[in-house]
This record gives C-alpha cells, structure tokens and sequence, in this order.
C-alpha cells in the first residue's frame, strides 16, 4: 500500500507553508527516514524557465525553504539544483528566487550542466544515461515537483521532474530520437528509477492549468502532496484536476515497471480530505494521446488528429528562443528569410511535436491547436 499525504495550505506565507511540509513529512514517518547525519541530500527542484514565482513555472522557494529545513535538522548537508531547458542553473535559480532562498539557508546551488555516462542495465527501454554530477555525488534525492499541466504529455509532476538531471544540452537529443509521447515517457521512467529519489514533495499550492508547462495560467488548489511513491503521487495529483491517470504515459508504464501504484485501492491518502481540493473544472486536455509518426504515409494520417503548434503574432516579441531551442535540424520553426521583424513560423513537414517551442515560449505565444477532425471525432465518443 502506498501512502500519500495531501495536506492543505491556503498560502506562500513562510510559517504557513513550513508547518505544512512538518506535517506531511511527519505523517510519512518523519524527516529521519529520508535523511540522516553527514549524508549529502540533494534537493531536486524544478527550474523550468527563469520565470518570477507568482509565475507557477517553478517550484516555490517556500516550498523549498520549508522541505530544506526540516532535512537540515537530521544534520544532513543539503544542496540543490536542476538542469533548465534554457540558461544556466545560476541565472534561472535567480530568477526564480530558489537561488536567494539557498543563499539565506547556507544552501549549495550545484550546476548541473557536467554530467556522467551511467550504464542502467534495469532500464525498460533506457540502458545509458548522462547524469549530472551532483545527482551522481549524493547520498540521496529529494524531488520537489510543481504540479502543471504540459503539452506533450497531459501532465508534468513526480516522474518527469527528474528529467532534470540530464544535463541540459543532452534532454534536446531525447526528443529528437523518441518523438512520440510514449517512448519518451517510458525514458523519464527509466530515468526516474536510475535516481531513484527517497522522497516527492509537490507543490500544488497554486498549480498551473492550460497551456503549461509555462505558458499556462495559475490555478489555486492549496494542497502540498507528499509520498515516497511518484506514481502514487502523480496519480493522486491528476485525480485531483479531473484528469485520468491512465491517459497519462509516464503513470501508466511506471505501474507497469514496477515502480509504483496508480490504483485508488492501493493508495492510502492521510492528511486533509482529498475532495476539499478536488478541481473538476482545471483546464486539462483530456483527449487520448495519440502518438506522432514521423514518417511516411502515418505522418500525413496523423497530421489530421495530432495537435500542432502555433504561433499568435499578436502575443509574440520575436526573441527566437523558440527557434534556438528547436532541437530538429533543418529547424521546424524558423525565421521567414531570416527576417527577424517578423514572427518565426512552422514548417509542419519537419515537426516532430515534441513541443518544446510551446514549452518555453516566455510569452505565452505559443498554443497547441488540435486538429478539427481530432475535436469533432472526440465529441462522437
């Protein structure tokens, strides 16, 4: 049976948010099974994009600062970090406040961007991973997830955050090789049970809805969610934006791996009541995913039912940051003869979907269109 805390929080406010993640990790079996005297813990938190944290892009150096010190009293050293999609660890932990909030606690920002090759002779699909050295360096991992919504995948939590510990210049090559979402989800579940963290802290106290994982909108749910479970946990989590676990990749081949439950009767939830947080109306894409073929006559078919990416000249400054992180050569958005006074635009015919470009699109210009044919089919259902 997998135990998951959902403890309620109405706020960021420090002392609000540090009783709450005493509470959670209490009810889990207190910060001493998750850290110990002299052991290096590595706290891993999500540093998508160097957005402000009323943004939702990241987690909260609240969220932070609380789980932080209660692991530092066992007297175990801890640091953080992540790799981000874009920038350094240094400039977007800044950005994103989770920089000042190590600095006041004597907190170790560590940069991710140097890795090492692990051979992970249990991965499903995965057997070598680039992993960053200081996931490599410590005792253990404690995962700090935002709950958000995301294009490619439905959702973003518990698994997916480890997907930061591959150093940034090497995550674009995964959605080059694995362009459909069930082959990269079975990657992140791979690499997720590579790291292995001892414990996952969400913050769902203002969660993200719509077009995440940056450009969505924020959403107020007030809950913190703990379990040492992250299929549990992610699975809980979708249940509490209305959103069918089974339609999310990375839940469904993590219970297949072995390395969690997404079953309601094998979940024990403590804490606060999970229907007091219950958003039946989140803004979700609740559509079956229906994986992107590359190729052929199967691309021509799916281009009628697979969502594709758009740009409103209206939203969009023309910083080109979606071109740069396009990790497809030649580019699949691109300047209009190089003419920079203009929005970049799709080449649909080299787009492999992987939606990067609407992932850290800083404008909130870039959306997800679905197909007519894919809406009006879903309305038959």
């Amino acid at each position: 049976m997998s135990i998951v805390a959902l403890i309620r929080c109405d706020s960021y406010d420090e002392a609000a948010v540090s009783a709450a993640v005493e509470r959670g990790i209490r009810l889990l079996g207190g910060p001493e099974k998750f850290a110990r005297k002299n052991e290096k813990i590595l706290l891993k938190v999500n540093l998508l994009a160097g957005d402000a944290p009323e943004k939702c892009t990241t987690t909260h150096p609240s969220v932070f600062k609380a789980v932080a010190r209660v692991l530092m009293a066992t007297g175990a050293t801890i640091s953080c970090g992540d790799s981000p999609s874009f920038g350094s660890t240094a400039a977007v932990a800044k950005k994103a406040g989770i920089a000042q909030a190590a600095e006041q606690l004597g907190i170790e920002l560590k940069d991710f961007s140097i890795g090492k090759e692990v051979v992970f002779s249990e991965g499903k699909q995965n057997k070598k991973f680039t992993i960053a050295s200081p996931v490599l360096e410590s005792d253990g991992i404690i995962s700090l997830p935002k709950l958000k919504t995301h294009g490619f995948l439905k959702f973003t939590g518990a698994v997916k955050n480890q997907f930061g510990c591959i150093p940034g210049i090497l995550k674009a090559e995964f959605h080059v090789k694995m362009t459909d979402p069930v082959s990269f989800a079975r990657m992140l579940v791979d690499c997720n049970r590579l790291v292995h963290p001892r414990l996952y802290v969400m913050d769902g106290i203002v969660a993200m809805e719509g077009n995440g994982p940056r450009g969505g909108a924020p959403r107020k749910m007030n809950v913190l969610l703990f379990s040492e479970d992250p299929i549990a946990l992610d699975a809980t989590a979708c249940r509490l934006i209305n959103l069918d676990p089974g339609l999310v990749p990375t839940i469904v081949l993590g219970r297949e791996s072995g390395q969690g439950t997404c079953d309601e009767k094998s979940i024990q939830l403590v804490g606060d009541d999970f229907a007091s947080f219950k958003a039946e109306l989140f803004i979700v894409d609740r559509m079956p995913i229906r994986p992107f073929r590359a190729r052929g006559i199967a691309r021509v078919v799916n281009n009628i039912f697979v969502p594709k990416p758009v740009i409103k000249k209206s939203k969009c400054v023309r910083c080109g940051l979606c071109v740069t992180i396009c990790p497809v050569h030649p580019k699949a958005v691109d300047w209009y003869n190089n003419d920079r006074s203009r929005p970049p635009r799709h080449h649909y015919g080299r787009c492999i979907r992987c939606y990067c470009c609407q992932e850290l699109c800083p404008e909130k210009a870039i959306t997800l269109k679905k197909p007519l044919l894919r809406v009006l089919f879903s309305l038959r259902k």
